[in-house]
């Protein structure tokens, strides 16, 4: 009986879908066309390109514009033997991105960029966004406006990861923003909230709101730079950001403040600079400064970055800094580009047929101390040498080697040796007596690798 239905259905589907086509076949195209919901929707023809290897959808008069962005990042790393904190060599996918982008009337414009690395799904950029002549104003999740280095896309980065005092710098956050520039200059002035990227920081939020009725606390940040040269090959760009930041519902610890960060490489999970969690955190404020200029096939590129947090209960404040240095030339005739409407450098233009080669030198420094307010987090002086391969526009492959040089309290929250005395006897305590005066600190170089392909 059952089996009987089974066909019956089949037949009766079968026999519908005919009969419609046959239908479709006698009558003529009138053009109207309805969406899943039932309503008429207007038709319009795109031509599809592709431009530099992305897939692009456009109408004519480009009022609408769909294409897809996507980018995979492969890394290796490999380190020295005789560390006191042992590190695997090793591999990863750094970065697994897709995303679609959208200009919808002109004006208007959309965005969503996923990231599958490490097996989970993460949210980076998701927003709406509207276009005037000299201005736009966007919303939803995605950069805060401060710092050169964090706002560039890691496309355009010049070495594998970026500077240890850009982790002081506010990445995505859900808010509202307003850019606005001139022909030498660009103002960006937002208000933001908590974070939604990672599991792990929206699940706290969604906690703090069900069981404490938590805010989820606000930041306003700006940033303004002035380019008093600028031409086609050469310019000058001055920057100065700020941002006033109260605690977010993301963090795991209420009310808190944490600087961490990995040394220039996903592969090696220790932080050795980590200030853990500062309680009855009221607030904190950044201050940044940015100088960077070009010149036909060379750059340079530096920022100091501050940190200043506020605590209740008449606690000491909290002041933590640090800087970058950075300098690039394209060996072969390149040009570096300069996006103004952003205020930082974007897609290299390559010398040669078969590509380019770019030669990279950058000096990092950062101080997780704060002695007379008993925070610990460590120091460390950065030196990095990269070689970057350019085949075409799409591929980027990446050589960088790496030295760090950590004081005595870069110990990792008191987790990783700092010092081996003459019996051999592995220390963590920076507050050791044994320890001679200005020894400690884990010193090691490491090469690591990278493959980019975006498309």
């Amino acid at each position: 009986m059952l089996k009987k239905i089974y066909y019956s259905v089949i037949l009766t589907i079968a026999f519908g879908l005919a009969a419609n086509t046959s239908i479709a076949q006698t009558q003529p195209d009138n053009g109207v066309r309805t969406d899943q919901y039932g309503k008429v929707v207007k038709r319009i023809p795109l031509l599809s390109e592709a431009r530099n290897g992305i897939l692009v959808f456009e109408s004519a008069d480009q009022s609408f514009k769909y294409w897809l962005d996507s980018r995979v990042y492969f890394d290796a790393a490999f380190f020295p033997n005789n560390t006191l904190n042992p590190i695997g060599n090793g591999v990863d996918i750094r970065r697994a991105r897709f995303a679609v982008k959208a200009i919808l009337g002109t004006n208007w414009y959309g965005e969503i960029d996923l990231d599958f690395a490490g097996s989970q799904v993460e949210l980076k950029d998701a927003y709406f966004a509207y276009e005037g002549n000299s201005w736009n104003i966007k919303g939803g999740h995605f950069k805060e406006g401060f710092s050169m280095e964090t706002t560039t896309t890691s496309r355009y980065v010049m070495f594998i990861e970026r500077s240890l005092a850009s982790k002081m710098s506010p990445s995505r956050h859900l808010g509202l923003q307003a850019n606005f520039h001139g022909n030498k200059w660009l103002l960006i002035t937002g208000i933001h909230a908590r974070t939604i990227g990672e599991l792990e920081e929206y699940e706290p939020a969604q906690d703090n709101n069900k069981d404490f009725g938590m805010d989820d606390g606000y930041s306003l940040t700006g940033r303004f730079a002035y380019t008093p040269i600028l031409k086609d090959d050469k310019m000058l760009h001055l920057g100065v950001g700020g941002s006033f930041r109260t605690p977010k519902t993301h963090l795991e610890v209420a009310d808190s403040y944490r600087y961490s960060t990995r040394s220039y490489t996903s592969i090696n999970r220790k932080k050795y600079l980590d200030t853990d969690d500062i309680a009855n955190v009221k607030s904190n404020t950044l201050f940044g400064l940015e100088l960077a200029g070009s010149w036909k096939n060379m750059m340079f590129q530096s920022e100091y970055i501050r940190t200043d947090v506020t605590r209740n209960d008449d606690l000491s404040k909290i002041a933590i800094d640090g800087f970058y240095a950075q300098a690039g030339i394209l060996l072969f005739g390149g040009k570096y580009n300069y996006n103004k409407n952003e205020g930082e450098f974007t897609q290299n233009t390559l010398g040669k047929d078969w590509g380019d080669l770019e030669l990279a030198f950058r000096f990092d420094y950062m101080n997780a101390n704060d002695f007379e307010a008993q925070i610990y987090g460590g120091s460390a002086n950065g030196y990095l040498i990269g070689l970057n391969y350019y085949p075409i526009d799409n591929f980027k492959f990446m050589l960088n080697y790496a030295y760090l040089n950590h004081d005595r309290y870069a110990n990792g929250k008191g987790k990783l040796y700092i010092y081996e005395d003459a019996q051999g006897n592995l220390i963590k305590d920076p507050l050791d007596q044994t320890i001679p005066e200005g020894k400690g600190g884990e010193d090691f170089g490491f090469i690591s690798l990278r493959a980019v392909v975006n498309f």
